[in-house]
């Protein structure tokens, strides 16, 4: 090891403190910036208009079922667990169910628009 390779002793007890969140906690974060950035879009939508959207739970339900199926499949890539099959079958799951609801919300959200 050289000079250059060694570094001082603050800067080694300064990093000690910091330990980088999981793949899995960022998953979850982004899912959850979805979902504030949703509610911030509904809210702005009640102040701009002075009125609530209802029929959205089904289009409420599309980012957490891909976020679950993202979270299956990060946690198998990072950790290796859950098994292989299990992580398949789960993953498509979460997403097939995503992709089934996905027309549903848009129907419940364009009903409040209609005449």
């Amino acid at each position: 090891m050289s000079e250059h390779d060694k570094r001082p002793e603050e800067e080694q007890e300064e990093n000690k403190g910091y330990t980088p969140a999981s793949p899995v906690k960022r998953t979850l974060a982004w899912i959850a910036l979805v979902y504030v950035l949703i509610f911030l879009a509904l809210t702005t939508y009640f102040y701009f208009t002075g009125t609530m959207l209802g029929n959205l739970a089904p289009l409420l339900t599309v980012p957490g079922l891909v976020g679950m199926g993202a979270v299956v499949v990060v946690s198998r890539k990072t950790t290796g667990s859950p098994s292989r099959p299990v992580a398949v079958v789960l993953a498509l799951a979460c997403f097939c169910l995503a992709a089934f609801t996905l027309p549903i919300g848009i129907v419940g959200l364009l009903s409040n628009f209609g005449g």
